[in-house]
């Protein structure tokens, strides 16, 4: 009784799975992203699938001699065993890489960029400097700003002294 009620909610999984893959139109198309793939990664360092996935006659004679003694192997051929497996070892995952010289040269690349288009538009946008900035404009400002004791309490009146018309030390 036990049996007959598990085979038939097997049958009707079997069926409703079945059904849902068809979905009255067809068989539905297996997504990329739901497949197996090969990754070398440090954090996964078993992935789901091997590296090699159609194996040539060599390394199909080499799976069929790993079958036996290991000791019967050499090193290259332990060598191939691996590379069929796995793309990297972990040595070879922890090697630095050359890709900060691109990033690095894109930063310059964009920093020279940003240069000519500064220089550019102070050539060509800005107008000419305005007066108020030239030191003879500056000196008179602060010489008035001084006559007019400007903020005396901590401001910049504070730090003159007006008895002998010199900064305070």
């Amino acid at each position: 009784m036990l049996a007959t009620r598990a085979l038939r909610l097997v049958g009707k999984r079997a069926i409703s799975t079945s059904a849902c893959l068809s979905g009255g139109h067809g068989v539905a198309k297996v997504e990329a992203y739901t497949l197996p793939h090969y990754s070398d990664r440090q954090d996964n360092p078993l992935p789901d699938i091997r590296y090699v996935q159609n194996l040539s006659p060599e390394q199909q004679s080499l799976k069929e001699k790993e079958m036996g003694s290991w000791s019967t192997l050499s090193n290259e051929e332990k060598i191939a065993l691996y590379r069929i497996s796995f793309k990297q070892s972990f040595a070879e995952m922890n090697s630095g890489s050359s890709d900060w010289k691109t990033v690095v040269g894109g930063i310059f690349f964009f920093l020279g960029l940003t240069g000519l288009l500064v220089f550019w538009q102070r050539k060509f946008v800005y107008g000419p400097v305005p007066h108020t900035f030239e030191p003879e404009f500056k000196a008179k400002e602060l010489q008035r700003m001084l006559d007019m004791r400007m903020n005396p309490v901590e401001g910049l009146a504070s730090k003159w002294d007006y008895e002998n018309k010199e900064w305070k030390k």
